[in-house]
């Protein structure tokens, strides 16, 4: 099986270097194809690049990573081509204001989520993952010790759950499902309870997040 990331910026990246340690074979894809080979000849033998075409075509799974804005842009040019796959969306309604502060750039109400999940094809499997935290996080916090770190999904589709935990796993992490498409904001940033920064910056381990979902008081750090 063979994973397609598309957009090789700090999310892109940091997943490809997780997944390629980690022995996923990827396939990377950008706008700017050298930059998409550059990054698959740093990855080494479980790397290579491809036309973002070629790539979606080739995999089993797809990880959509882009800003919301091109998002709504790429999927639907690719549409036909993502009917069938699993489609990994890392994406968080952020922007940044006049002075680069972090702004909200959906409603209070509406996640990246559903509006992703809406402009695929009937037939994708949409799983909302590895968004839950901070870029700098993410690439820091893979195969952490005594205790991974946990990373939240959601999905509504069992093959898509199935695919993105051992995604998760094989880039150094515990996968913890937090609910459907429907639950996909508690996920995002800013204002979801279950991402990085609903804990205050804090990375939790499974048992916390496990404690988190279920309600309960986050558990005292080590």
């Amino acid at each position: 099986m063979s994973t397609a990331i598309i957009g090789v910026g700090n999310i892109g990246g940091t997943i490809a270097r997780h997944l390629a340690a980690g022995g996923e074979p990827v396939v990377v894809a950008a706008r700017d194809e050298s930059q998409a080979k550059a990054l698959a000849a740093e990855l080494g033998p479980n790397a290579s690049a491809a036309s973002v075409e070629d790539a979606i075509t080739g995999a089993d799974a797809v990880v959509l990573a882009l800003w919301l804005d091109a998002m709504q842009e790429v999927i639907p040019q690719q549409a036909r081509l993502l009917d069938g796959k699993v489609v990994v969306d890392p994406s968080n309604p952020i922007g940044f204001d006049a002075n680069g502060q972090i702004i909200r750039t959906l409603p209070d109400d509406q996640s990246a989520g559903s509006i992703v999940s809406a402009l695929l094809p009937a037939g994708a499997r949409y799983v909302k993952a590895f968004g839950t935290l901070a870029a700098e996080a993410l690439a820091a916090s893979a195969n952490r010790e005594p205790r991974r770190a946990a990373l939240y999904y959601a999905t509504d589709d069992d093959t898509a759950a199935t695919t993105v935990e051992r995604l998760i796993r094989a880039a150094g992490f515990d996968p913890l499902k937090a609910g459907g498409v429907a639950d996909a904001g508690r996920i995002e940033a800013p204002g979801g309870d279950l991402h990085q920064f609903g804990f205050n910056g804090d990375i939790v381990d499974l048992e916390q997040a496990r404690a988190v979902l279920a309600g309960a008081e986050q558990p005292a750090r080590a």
